[in-house]
């Protein structure tokens, strides 16, 4: 039924009036938030950015600059001892690097880790509030009578206010960079009536992919590492991981000829995270073809849940039927993990579900939605992940600082971890530091 909604009868189903009104101080008219000829519109030109030519760029341009951040930084934690919050890290990288590819500048996040940066407080506030709107009809009542409704109208004016300087340096001092990025790319586009769009529309563009280039990534990250290194983890998935990565880097950066030799993170991080394998992984056996291509994570989506308002009469594929006006919801969560969906093995970490099966439909595996608006940065995010993976593992070994214990989920529209992933990082010992 999920493929019905989101791919075979589409143009039947839309984000809808009520999703809209909740997510419009976080979204706008971003395309996130909308649908029919504007959605398009933003896809198509984000699609600019997402190709190989670009993909090789940003490897070695962006994701390895920013991560050496991560890595000095981990190395000073692990020579003092101290606790660092591996979500919050993540985070800061992915926005980092989103910032730099997509806007032609970094947040700065990663300049001083330990030091807050108030546009990304403000931007998981409101993208908390947003989301709570989503299941409280009286949220705007609620809102009106607390402090909850100042507090957002503070951070969206704040989010804001970046988005539009973004806006207005980029209009003062111009663009000279030889590849147009994503901010040029939508500045450069013309309205239906052949004008140029406005400051506001180019700030929710900025808003929108800021949302879907930082948090998604950094939470599958942290989610996965979580799972490597939590209490009752199999070794044997970690030392393959370890030891993929120190044959295809062989004591040198990634690049993205690297990434593309990283068949079993590949398919570790694309297809499952999650913690139950008692077989030695055999690494040739793990071939391109065999690793579905179908992004996101089975037990830890990106996107929990969703919901779409159906816009004519239609009838789902078990005869049900669904009017005009009414809602379709599902849980990629939920779906990830139940075992009329999966079998009994359902919970269970297994890569070899994965490897020389047919790879399973859009509906069965909807982590990064389907059909026209499956997530187009989903190679993007691979490569960025990767790259952080390779150059974590080639360096350090992590230890959390309560392994035992399952981290709260945040309230938001993607997966975040409430109160971040303490580690403790050590070097290690076989790797000679240069």
């Amino acid at each position: 039924m999920v493929e019905h909604v989101l791919k075979t009868n589409f143009w039947a189903y839309e984000k809808g009036p009520i999703f809209y009104s909740a997510m419009g101080d976080l979204f706008g008219n971003g395309i996130f938030n909308v649908d029919g000829h504007e959605w398009k519109m933003q896809r198509r030109l984000a699609s600019h950015i997402m190709n190989v030519k670009a993909f090789r760029e940003y490897t070695s341009d962006v994701f390895v600059k920013e991560g050496e951040k991560v890595i000095e930084y981990l190395g000073k934690a692990a020579d003092a001892g101290t606790v660092v919050d591996f979500h919050l890290l993540m985070l800061q990288f992915t926005l980092d690097s989103f910032g730099s590819i997509s806007f032609g500048e970094s947040f700065g996040c990663l300049d001083n880790i330990d030091k807050p940066v108030d546009f990304a407080v403000s931007f998981d506030d409101l993208t908390g509030v947003c989301s709570d709107r989503l299941v409280d009809p009286t949220w705007k009542i609620r809102e009106m009578f607390s402090s909850v409704g100042k507090k957002a109208s503070y951070d969206k004016e704040l989010i804001g206010k970046h988005a539009f300087k973004l806006i207005e340096k980029r209009r003062r001092e111009g663009f000279h960079g030889t590849k147009k990025d994503l901010l040029q790319l939508f500045m450069d586009t013309k309205d239906d009536n052949g004008q140029p769009l406005s400051d506001d529309m180019l700030k929710d563009a900025i808003l929108n992919f800021t949302i879907a280039g930082r948090d998604t990534t950094a939470q599958a990250l942290s989610w996965m590492f979580y799972s490597l290194n939590r209490e009752g983890a199999d070794q044997i998935v970690l030392d393959t991981l370890v030891q993929e990565v120190d044959d295809v880097l062989q004591g040198g950066q990634p690049t993205y000829e690297t990434y593309k030799q990283q068949k079993f993170a590949e398919a570790w991080y694309v297809c499952e995270t999650g913690l139950i394998h008692k077989k030695k992984i055999d690494l040739p056996s793990l071939q391109p073809a065999n690793i579905p291509s179908h992004p996101g994570l089975r037990l830890f989506p990106s996107v929990p849940r969703n919901l779409k308002q159906c816009v004519q009469d239609d009838i789902l594929p078990d005869g049900t039927h669904i009017y005009k006006g009414e809602w379709f919801t599902w849980s990629s969560y939920v779906m990830g993990r139940s075992e009329l969906v999966w079998g009994a093995d359902a919970k269970e970490y297994k890569p070899s579900r994965w490897i020389g099966t047919e790879k399973p439909s859009q509906g069965k595996f909807s982590s990064f939605h389907a059909g026209p608006r499956v997530c187009i940065g989903q190679q993007f995010a691979t490569i960025e992940a990767l790259t952080m993976i390779a150059m974590i593992l080639s360096k350090f070994r992590i230890e959390l600082v309560e392994p035992n214990k399952l981290p709260a989920y945040g309230v938001s529209v993607t997966l975040p971890m409430l109160d971040g992933l303490p580690i403790r990082v050590h070097r290690r010992n076989d790797v000679k530091e240069e």
